[in-house]
């Protein structure tokens, strides 16, 4: 068999030597990438992890419009658990942004406040300090603090925050009141709702700049949760990524939700997820190996290696969030 090659076959391998080189992709590898790998493996995972999922996730496309990728029954109404604790501080910021509270103001953390559960005010042993309204709103977002829940309804009962999350838009996003008008319990919110919510939060949309930059970096930030979409992502990446996890069950099983924004190199928000499982298993699970949280951490290292790639024309369409970045600190 001769081994020599025709000059025609040399230009052509050269081309597609070339093409490789410049990023030029065939039809194949096209279809392998971006929403049509997301919705492959979110498919996938969600067939792994078992239940009932709801889910709307959306990227920026053409002109700066956002573009549906997954719309998985995202008007279903559930339980959105601690992921409601997002529209709880959107309710406390909004009094502040009319001049009503302040980030500074003070409130004392008496015993009979605390509540067990995910967080760290139960575990201090001692109380009766007086907090600010950043500080428990903090740890609300940061540990998912259910004691800063209640915190919050000091500030802002029950009923205020229905009217204000009424009058930004939402239908479905409610907390639940109970018997005292300062407390509550989470509510329900929808997948496209969530991802409202997000979005405006990015594009500064929702309440003034400072007090969505305010949440968004909470959210962002490097000791929050890292079981789910930010599992497999170097420091740098998990900077880009704003999340909010949810876990609790209720009669049809175990549910473990995650909601999120995730954020070019240069601050530009470029998608949202919104992930609602419920009737799953594994009781008790509320570790990184539950099959969800599996699922979502595959989920979130499939989107965060597809986002879309801002066009020079749309770069200063939105509103960018650059992250703090992270370094260490040995006292001192």
């Amino acid at each position: 068999m001769s081994t020599s090659m025709s000059r025609r076959s040399a230009l052509g391998l050269g081309a597609v030597a070339a093409a490789a080189g410049a990023g030029v992709s065939s039809p194949a590898e096209a279809s392998s990438r971006g929403p049509a790998r997301i919705r492959k493996v979110y498919e996938k995972e969600k067939r792994k992890a078992g239940g009932v999922w709801h889910t709307h996730i959306a990227e920026v496309g053409a002109g700066g419009a956002l573009r549906p990728i997954v719309e998985d029954d995202a008007d279903h109404v559930t339980h959105g658990y601690s992921v409601q604790k997002l529209a709880v501080a959107v309710a406390v910021m909004d009094k502040i942004d009319r001049g009503l509270l302040s980030l500074d103001t003070r409130l004392d953390m008496q015993a009979d406040i605390i509540l067990g559960g995910s967080g760290i005010y139960h575990l201090h042993r001692v109380w009766g300090d007086e907090i600010t309204v950043a500080n428990f709103l903090t740890a609300m977002l940061l540990v998912s603090d259910n004691t800063a829940v209640r915190m919050c309804g000091r500030v802002v009962p029950a009923l205020e925050i229905n009217e204000i999350l009424a009058a930004k838009g939402f239908v479905h996003t409610r907390v639940e009141p109970v018997a005292n008008p300062n407390r509550f319990f989470l509510g329900t919110t929808t997948p496209r709702e969530m991802h409202d919510l997000l979005w405006r939060l990015a594009t500064k949309t929702l309440l003034t700049p400072a007090s969505c930059d305010f949440l968004l970096s909470i959210t962002r930030w490097l000791n929050g949760y890292h079981d789910g979409v930010r599992r497999v992502m170097s420091s740098r990446e998990r900077e880009r990524v704003a999340t909010k996890y949810g876990a609790d069950f209720n009669e049809l099983g175990e549910s473990r939700h995650e909601v999120g924004i995730m954020f070019g190199a240069d601050g530009a928000p470029l998608l949202t997820y919104a992930m609602f499982a419920e009737g799953l298993g594994e009781p008790e699970n509320y570790g990184a190996t539950h099959p969800a949280v599996q699922a979502h951490a595959t989920i979130g290292r499939t989107l965060f290696d597809n986002l879309p790639a801002p066009r020079p024309a749309e770069r200063g369409a939105v509103p960018r969030t650059a992250p703090k970045p992270f370094h260490p600190v040995s006292g001192g």
